[in-house]
């Protein structure tokens, strides 16, 4: 019985090695649960340091392109329209002759008061020598006063009449030329809206032959607040506020202007005052009507610090980037955003010049994984994209 007690407890201990022994196997063995456990790879991600630059603050309007002359062509005499000397919607030059009414009836208003010129003119004379030869008798007491004051007042008013008949010929001589309706201005005409044919009358109430816009120099009208006004316009009335413009197909601003003119009150309704500001047109490519975009200068240069739209990740109303640490492990950061220079973004408070921060790969990592990083200039972060996008597969 001794004998079997002793046996019975070695059989124990030997089945105890051997349970321990396979669960120990089988935690080495591959795929075990040891195998499972193991740490996940790092994820590439394009890293690059936040940029420090000088900026100018920029306050954004809209507004429209109006022309700096803009003329409704009426005719000045009336008559029957002969020619129209343009193309619809054609570039003209000042003094361009753009219609001819039928300049008939005005040459013979020309040619009958160069006659009744001669007239007065031969009356003139007449009447001169009259006068002269008056006073020589006057002087002998051949002539009886009377009849000098006579010759006297004939004198005068041929005189008189030869200045109204040169007014007359004046006159005809400006009818004459209003027939050939020429460009007051360098611009671009619309369509001709009467064409040959037909009967025109002259006076501000006939209807317009075309009209014509200026297109040297365009303005844009635009709406500032009452802060933008009193804090960048109002100090520098004398166009040293810097103005941008750009038009609805462009992602940025091609032109700069200067103020041209700022309105004489604030409209207590909106609060706001209108602007004008003047931008270059040689290239023609703006055209009156046109929305436009106006940025307006604001405030002295000073340092910032930017990084590319990417990088910045939103936790509800929060913004974050995820700024790499020691051992390459992210760290939240909340930060303030500002405004957009390009395609960088201004970062208020929050982060600092140089520092580290992930600018692609950012959805598949987390605050407080280690990661793969590939350093990337944050100038050219958008198109560092295929770097972590190749480390993928």
């Amino acid at each position: 019985m001794i004998v079997s007690r002793h046996r019975i407890a070695l059989l124990a201990v030997v089945a105890t090695l051997l349970a321990a022994g396979g669960a120990y196997s089988l935690l080495r063995s591959p795929g075990g649960p040891a195998q499972a456990q193991a740490v996940p790879a790092a994820a590439p991600v394009d890293v690059a340091p936040a940029l420090g630059r000088t900026i100018v603050d920029w306050q954004r309007y809209s507004g429209r392109l109006e022309a700096i002359d803009r003329i409704d062509i009426r005719p000045l005499v009336s008559g029957t329209l002969t020619e129209v000397h343009f193309q619809d919607g054609s570039l003209v030059k000042k003094d361009d002759v753009l219609f001819t009414i039928d300049p008939r009836p005005y040459v013979a208003e020309v040619d009958r008061a160069r006659a009744a010129l001669a007239a007065a003119r031969a009356r003139v004379s007449y009447t001169a020598a009259d006068l002269a030869r008056g006073q020589r008798l006057l002087a002998e007491n051949a002539i009886a006063r009377r009849d000098f004051e006579e010759k006297q007042n004939a004198a005068r008013e041929a005189a008189a009449n030869l200045q109204g008949v040169q007014a007359a010929l004046e006159s005809a001589e400006l009818n004459l030329g209003y027939t050939r309706i020429a460009a007051p201005v360098d611009g671009r005409v619309s369509r001709a809206e009467v064409t040959v044919g037909n009967v025109v009358a002259a006076g501000a109430a006939s209807v317009p032959l075309t009209t014509l816009v200026s297109v040297a120099r365009m303005y844009a009208s635009f709406d500032v607040d009452e802060q933008t006004f009193l804090k960048y316009v109002n100090p520098a009335r004398n166009g040293t506020v810097p103005v941008q413009l750009g038009l609805a197909n462009e992602d940025g601003y091609s032109r700069e202007g200067q103020v041209q003119s700022v309105d004489n009150r604030m409209d207590p309704t909106s609060g706001t005052i209108r602007v004008r500001a003047v931008f270059d047109n040689a290239d023609g490519s703006l055209v009156p009507g046109l929305y436009a975009r106006i940025r307006l200068g604001g405030g002295a240069p000073r340092d910032a610090v930017l990084v590319d739209e990417r990088a910045i990740g939103t936790d509800q109303n929060k913004r974050f980037v995820l700024v790499l640490e020691e051992g390459n492990r992210t760290a939240y950061r909340e930060v303030l955003l500002g405004a957009n220079v390009g395609p960088l973004r201004v970062i208020e408070n929050g982060l600092h010049e140089g520092e580290r921060i992930v600018v692609n790969g950012l959805q598949r990592v987390r605050p407080g994984d280690v990661v793969a990083p590939s350093q990337v200039s944050m100038d050219t972060a958008p198109g560092a994209v295929k770097t972590a996008a190749a480390a993928l597969r």
